[in-house]
């Protein structure tokens, strides 16, 4: 009896020896984090007063965007704007200009979040007056032309008015669809004739 407990008190300091080295090689592989910066959510450029022009497959300009202040992110690869300014210009269509206090794009920009005092503003026609629509926040997708939001908006044109909650618009078609609760006051282009 005496054997087996010399012979096993050896063979557990072995494997409490084994188990700390291991524990050890585990600690010592444990990368600790990158503090080369990549990582952090700190712009890599500023560009103040810049102006994104977007050509089509021909080289006709599609649309301009503007911004007094563009800030890019690396980590995430997006990019926030003060006070964008971007105009469609689809002739014959008259121009639509969509502005706001600030916005956030997307990776490559191919979707732009506007927020605080988004306005759509549509030049007038020679049959129609222009148009303009309010929001609290838009989401553009540029390259379809396409917009949405889900807050209230109101829309007016001469002095008819619409409002609701929600919206889905397309430039290229130049349609604006309330989501619910529209409401509307439309001025009649039929003038009454009084007879004698």
């Amino acid at each position: 009896m005496k054997q087996w407990g010399s012979a096993l008190f050896p063979l557990g300091v072995l494997l409490a020896l084994a188990a700390l080295t291991y524990w050890l090689r585990y600690a010592t592989e444990l990368t600790e984090p990158s503090r080369d910066g990549k990582h952090r959510h700190d712009p890599d450029y500023i560009v103040t007063d810049a102006t994104m022009r977007k050509l089509d497959l021909d080289g006709n300009l599609k649309y301009t965007l503007k911004a007094t202040d563009i800030r890019h992110y690396p980590d995430d690869d997006s990019t926030d704007m003060t006070q964008p300014n971007l105009v469609y210009l689809n002739p014959p269509k008259p121009p639509v200009t969509i502005t706001a206090q600030s916005g956030h794009a997307s990776t490559n920009g191919a979707q732009v979040d506007l927020y605080d005092d988004v306005r759509i503003h549509r030049a007038p026609t020679k049959k129609d007056e222009a148009m303009d629509a309010t929001m609290a926040q838009l989401t553009v997708l540029p390259d379809d032309e396409k917009a949405y939001t889900k807050s209230p908006v109101l829309i007016t044109q001469g002095i008819s008015w619409v409002t609701g909650i929600g919206m889905q618009a397309d430039n290229r078609t130049q349609t604006y669809v309330l989501e619910s609760q529209a409401r509307a006051m439309l001025e009649s282009r039929f003038a009454m004739k009084k007879t004698p």
